[in-house]
C-alpha cells in the first residue's frame, strides 16, 4: 500500500503520467473508491490524456461503461454505482472479460462489487482533503499490481 498527496492539479497529473507510464504495455484492471467529487473522474481523465486519448473523456454514470479505443491502449470505464449490489451481478462476466488482455479497465465505485472484482488489480482509494488537495492510496491484490505500486516511486 501506498499513498500520495497531491497538493494540486500538478500533482494529481504527475501521478496520472507515472500510472499511464506503467500501465501502457500490459494494462491493469483498477478499482476506483471515493466519495462523490473526490476524483475518480478526474483521475482516469488524465490517465486518458497520457496515454494518448484525443477524444472527450466523460463519467460513465448514465452509461455503465465508456470504451476508448484511440490511445496506446483500450481503456474501459465502468461506473457501478447504478447498478448497485444486485445489478453488478448482472456484469460481472464482463468485467472479468475486461480485466483479461492488454487493456486498462477503471471500475469506479468497486465497493458495489460485493467482492466479485478480478482478483489481479489495483485498488485507488481517492480522499478529498481541499479544494485541489487529494490523498491517492494504491493497494496492489496479485504479481502485475505489485509491479505497477513499486514503479509509482
Amino acid at each position: 500500500m501506498k499513498t500520495f498527496v497531491c497538493k494540486n492539479l500538478d500533482d494529481t497529473d504527475l501521478l496520472a503520467e507515472k500510472f499511464a507510464k506503467l500501465v501502457e504495455n500490459d494494462g491493469c484492471f483498477v478499482c476506483m473508491f471515493g466519495d462523490i467529487g473526490a476524483g475518480k473522474t478526474a483521475f482516469v481523465k488524465k490517465v486518458a490524456k497520457h496515454l494518448g486519448v484525443e477524444e472527450k473523456v466523460t463519467s460513465p454514470s448514465f452509461v455503465i461503461l465508456n470504451e476508448y479505443h484511440c490511445g496506446k491502449i483500450p481503456i474501459f470505464h465502468f461506473d457501478l454505482y447504478r447498478l448497485e449490489n444486485e445489478g453488478v451481478r448482472t456484469i460481472l462476466d464482463e468485467l472479468e472479460e475486461y480485466s483479461q488482455g492488454r487493456c486498462l479497465t477503471f471500475a469506479e465505485w468497486a465497493e458495489f462489487s460485493q467482492g466479485e472484482i478480478p482478483l489481479d488489480r489495483l485498488e485507488i482509494q481517492i480522499e478529498y482533503v481541499a479544494e485541489t488537495e487529494r490523498n491517492f492510496t494504491f493497494i496492489a491484490y496479485g504479481e502485475k499490481a505489485q509491479t505497477i505500486l513499486e514503479g509509482l516511486n
